[in-house]
């Protein structure tokens, strides 16, 4: 986080509301299971195992993940296909899943919103990528936990490269997405996802100012 420049840590920050707004949307909606926080799921997997007599509630953490991994592997694709402008294109497509998972409950089509969000929340890990690896984790907050808490130790130490704020802000950027999905959610329901949907289109469009910089 802190080797990006302020814009980029901008649209990080940006893409981690987003992140927490549909997680917030999808966490009410589906009754405690998260369209992108996959280490949450894993967990009531395991639970579910154990504790409930139903095949399908046990299973249902499990598909989610699956869903979650295909994301990420269609995100991928997609940012190799669109190479020349790479964040552009992995926000254009994340917009064109959430307006569509935004649209379909308008024509009484439901089935299809909660996996078009899972899919978007595995393709948002494609966007900061180094190396073919996530240099920027958006969905899921506790790699940037741990290095706020030893740039904190840092600072207290003297050390020299102890940047800790921008995993502060990283991570108030998806509490602060989280509790606006809650309260859109409350007045909008599956309407909410509308805004989710603007908020990627100009995050596509700020991308897009970044990609032409690079």
């Amino acid at each position: 986080m802190h080797s990006y420049n302020k814009s980029s840590q901008l649209l990080a920050i940006g893409l981690s509301a987003l992140a927490g707004y549909v997680d917030a949307v999808g966490f009410i909606k589906l009754g405690g299971l998260f369209v992108s926080f996959m280490s949450g799921n894993s967990t009531r997997f395991g639970v579910g195992v154990m504790e409930t007599g139903s095949v399908t509630v046990a299973l249902m953490p499990l598909a989610i993940i699956a869903l979650f991994v295909i994301g990420v592997m269609m995100g991928k694709v997609v940012r190799r296909l669109g190479a020349k402008s790479p964040l552009a294109t992995v926000l254009g497509f994340m917009l064109v899943l959430l307006s569509l998972a935004a649209v379909l409950p308008q024509f009484s089509i439901h089935a299809f919103s909660i996996p078009l969000m899972i899919f978007a929340m595995g393709a948002a890990n494609n966007v900061f990528v180094r190396e073919g690896e996530v240099a920027i984790g958006v969905t899921y907050m506790t790699g940037t936990l741990v290095k706020l808490g030893q740039r904190l130790a840092g600072a207290m130490l003297k050390e020299t490269d102890s940047m800790w704020l921008p995993y502060l802000l990283l991570w108030g950027g998806l509490i602060a997405g989280a509790v606006s999905g809650a309260v859109a959610f409350s007045a909008l329901g599956m309407g909410s996802l509308w805004i989710a949907a603007a908020f990627c289109l100009a995050l596509t469009i700020f991308s897009r100012y970044l990609d032409a910089r690079e």
